[in-house]
């Protein structure tokens, strides 16, 4: 879904300038057009009493998916559902990358609620078995003090996808899911250092 830039609807952007626009396209349909880039993909739909007017509905965030194990895995549904899981405050997902892998393993980052200081992890895994497609279960989980967001409360996933599983680099705990297992384990230097040789056959 774009939005049309223009004298009547300004895009004011955000404070970062290069951030403001990436979320712009230029000459989409004429010369010197601009448009803001929702980020959201949308379909028609015939709903049978439109009186001519389109009906749109709302279908996925556009980049917003990976594939893993040759499924399509979208982050905002996943992330909806481990929601639901009582120790969960915010959850964020993202795919990251193995080595010698197809595709994205999915990986979460939590935020607990207030008074869950012991993540529970072998409930959590039972959860996400019951809940989620066993492709759309996070292979890697990561707890994090505090979840960070844009000024619009979006989430920012860049970093945390740059960070991905790599303990090297963060201090926040971080679980595996590790083939064949049925709950998580925590990730240590070891099986890190599997899992960046290829040998963790996922």
């Amino acid at each position: 879904m774009l939005g049309k830039i223009s004298e009547e609807a300004k895009f004011d952007g955000y404070t970062d300038k290069e951030a403001s626009e990436k979320k712009v396209v230029r000459d989409a349909f004429e010369q010197g057009d601009a448009w803001f880039n929702s980020g959201d993909l949308m379909r028609t739909v015939d709903v049978g009493y439109t009186l001519n007017y389109p009906h749109y509905q709302f279908v996925d965030r556009v980049g917003d998916t990976f594939r893993w194990k040759s499924e399509n895995v979208s982050t905002n549904e996943v992330g909806e559902i481990i929601n639901g899981f009582d120790q969960v405050k915010f959850c964020n997902v993202y795919g990251v990358e193995l080595p010698g892998v197809d595709g994205r393993a999915g990986m979460a980052a939590l935020t607990l609620n207030e008074g869950a200081d012991n993540f529970d992890v072998e409930r959590f895994a039972e959860f996400a078995r019951k809940e989620l497609a066993a492709y759309a279960i996070p292979v890697f989980i990561r707890l994090q003090p505090e979840i960070d967001v844009t000024g619009t409360f979006k989430m920012i996933k860049g970093d945390l996808r740059k960070e991905a599983y790599h303990i090297d680099q963060i201090e926040d705990p971080v679980f595996v899911l590790l083939p064949g297992e049925s709950s998580y384990t925590p990730l240590t230097t070891d099986i890190f250092d599997s899992i960046r040789a290829g040998q963790a056959r996922f």
